[in-house]
């Protein structure tokens, strides 16, 4: 078993690579087709690039679940989040201070926590089925309904993306249809390799979700968030990674539910899910303090993300 062990390396680092540039090209291809068919540029921001970089996630969590076990969908969604919160806007803190924005306070925090809440409630009986799948989407639907709401509510800015109505382009095409074969190839990859290393290792899927896997999948927001924070952009970093945490919960739990019903172990229980809410809390506290996350905020969640992972390797 051992000695597959280059081959499953291997595997990671494509899969890696690929769900990164998988990522990238469906972002950039889903936006411009959306502007080019006339949406307003927030409208993409808060809808189809949203949504999009979270493909990686439902990508590895579909895959995992039906070709290994529904541990590697649920470690991957409760993993991504975490990381989210404690490594991507950790180490963007870290760069530069975040500022928080009104808007994202007001509309986008409140359906965060209340996602991580709603997980935790409907997982409780220690099984997410397909009629909490349906509710998963059903809440996912009100708040993309809700966000359209308020986006064409509100004044359009005095300078929109010029190239919005311009029509669909056969490159934008081009970058999505490769962004999702990207995609499908390197969850493929990403998962074989990683329960491959892993389970050579001795470690349950459970863990591979949590660790490698969640990793791997918040690779995106890692990037985005970081080069966002050293371009000054930082209102972009939080906007980012909150959305993410909504999208992860409601739209990838609530498809892989759909499709199979996912068992959630006692430990996930009494751990992981715990984790997620106090992450969660802890981040909507620093946030509503001075509207903003401070390199001090950073170093705490960055350290808090590293005791997170620790906790996980079995004594």
């Amino acid at each position: 078993m051992l000695s597959g062990i280059p081959l499953y390396l291997a595997l990671l680092a494509a899969g890696v690579v690929a769900l990164y540039g998988g990522a990238e090209l469906l972002v950039a291809g889903a936006g411009r087709l959306a502007l080019g068919i006339g949406l307003r540029a927030a409208t993409v921001g808060v809808t189809v690039v949203a949504f999009a970089t979270t493909a990686p996630e439902l990508f590895v969590s579909t895959i995992g679940a039906l070709n290994v076990s529904t541990d590697i969908g649920l470690g991957a969604v409760i993993g991504s989040n975490i990381a989210n919160i404690g490594l991507v806007l950790g180490i963007s803190a870290l760069i530069k201070p975040l500022q928080v924005s009104s808007i994202v306070m007001r509309r986008h925090v409140p359906f965060m926590v209340f996602a991580a809440i709603l997980l935790v409630a409907l997982g409780a009986n220690g099984t997410i089925g397909r009629l909490e799948g349906a509710v998963f989407l059903l809440v996912l639907a009100g708040f993309t309904g809700y966000l359209l709401y308020y986006v064409n509510a509100d004044p359009a800015p005095m300078m929109d993306d010029p190239d919005a109505g311009d029509g669909i382009s056969p490159r934008d095409v081009a970058l999505v249809a490769g962004g999702l074969i990207a995609l499908v190839a390197g969850s493929r990859w990403l998962v074989s390799g990683g329960t491959g290393l892993l389970s050579a290792l001795g470690f349950s899927d459970l863990f591979i979700g949590l660790t490698v896997l969640a990793l791997g999948t918040s690779l995106p927001e890692l990037a985005a968030s970081v080069v966002s924070a050293v371009r000054g952009e930082t209102a972009f970093s939080i906007g980012n990674v909150v959305g993410s945490n909504i999208y992860n919960i409601l739209a990838v739990l609530g498809i892989v539910a759909l499709i199979t019903p996912i068992e959630i172990a006692s430990s996930t229980l009494r751990l992981e899910l715990p984790f997620l809410i106090v992450f969660t809390v802890l981040l909507v506290a620093m946030m509503g303090y001075g509207r903003r996350l401070t390199r001090l905020d950073g170093a705490a969640l960055v350290v808090g993300y590293g005791a997170f992972i620790y906790l996980l390797f079995p004594s």
